[in-house]
């Protein structure tokens, strides 16, 4: 692959309290923590596929 790989910075929003389970766990799986926690992810299709499942919790930048 080149060197220019595609960076999506993700932010948690909102509390995952009175959330479902699994989208708790994906917000695991994107790398946050606690609120206002960040990350700093590679663009690849399984992860705007989580981000898309819990895009209610979180702030996208490119």
């Amino acid at each position: 692959m080149n060197g220019d790989v595609k960076k999506i910075k993700l932010t948690l929003i909102k509390s995952v309290i009175g959330t479902k389970q699994s989208h708790r766990a994906t917000v695991r799986g994107l790398g946050l923590r606690g609120l206002n926690s960040k990350s700093e992810l590679e663009d690849t299709p399984s992860v705007r596929g989580m981000i898309h499942k819990v895009n209610y919790l979180v702030k996208v930048e490119a």
